[in-house]
């Protein structure tokens, strides 16, 4: 049995990650998606190859999809690979959708996915509901990091020589 199998020890982690969307974008709500996939391309995110980069979310007609989101064909896949960037429909409860809706409708919200996880089995995507950045946002979230790595460095020096 592989890693990310129906009650495996990778179960709920993590398969892929959007680093870039916590950088330029304020997290407001996170909610869980279920993904249409095609075989192949389950397999490929079993091994992680996937990429959430520059990667967004719309909705058309009432359904929710997920644009950009590169899946690297499988390489055992042959004819039954598809296009790695292709639109991909999400799976969520339609009064979810019509609140996300009506909530990007305001100005400077966005639906950005945030990870791409196994929970029984079955891919699930963590979409987040996203206002964005300005610079100075940015560069307050970075001077609150190297404050807080400057602390921790100064209290293993300090822990060091405890006695």
């Amino acid at each position: 049995m592989g890693k990310t199998d129906k009650g495996g020890k990778n179960e709920g982690k993590p398969v892929a990650t959007n680093k870039k969307a916590y950088h330029d974008y304020f997290v407001l709500e996170e909610f869980e998606a279920g993904i249409e996939l095609i075989g192949t391309e389950v397999k490929s995110i079993r091994e992680g190859r996937l990429n959430l980069k520059d990667s967004w979310c719309s909705i058309d007609n009432g359904e929710l999809f997920a644009n950009d989101i590169h899946i690297s064909p499988y390489e055992h896949g042959n004819i039954f690979n598809r296009d790695p960037r292709r639109k991909r429909r999400l799976l969520m409860h339609k009064n979810e959708i019509r609140r996300l809706f009506a909530q990007t409708r305001q100005k400077g919200f966005s639906i950005i996915p945030l990870s791409v996880y196994f929970k029984k089995g079955k891919a699930k995507l963590k979409i987040g509901l996203c206002k964005g950045k300005k610079l100075y946002d940015k560069r307050e979230d970075a001077a609150i990091r190297d404050a807080q790595r400057d602390i921790e460095a100064g209290m293993k020096r300090v822990s060091k020589y405890d006695y």
